[in-house]
């Protein structure tokens, strides 16, 4: 149980790292990369794009392989159930179904 929380907090952090990428690129060149426009940076509008592009697809393929590890480490249900079924039979039959009157006598069902 506790791999698999592990996991899913790593799948949140994952999924909203790349909604940031996806949010500083722009679909036509910008987004961040338009604000480097300065000769003399360390890095230019060129290289904070491909920056972000490889961003997304080392994101994009961390979401995939934590989403199939987490069908491995998803807990099994058998467990629980069985825990339900042995409290269930202890309880007997808390409360008994409504009958219905028997047709043609004419009772309204309690």
């Amino acid at each position: 149980m506790g791999l698999y929380i592990l996991v899913s907090v790593f799948i949140l952090m994952v999924s909203g790292l790349i909604i940031l990428v996806v949010l500083v690129q722009n679909s036509k060149g910008g987004g961040l990369a338009s604000n480097f426009s300065g000769s003399n940076q360390y890095m230019g509008v060129r290289k904070t794009a491909d920056f972000l592009e490889k961003a997304t697809w080392t994101l994009a393929i961390a979401l995939l392989v934590l989403s199939l590890a987490s069908i491995f480490v998803i807990p099994k249900g058998g467990e629980s159930v069985n825990k339900v079924t042995q409290v269930e039979e202890r309880a007997g039959d808390p409360l008994p179904m409504p009958t219905a009157p028997a047709p043609g006598t004419g009772q309204q069902p309690e």
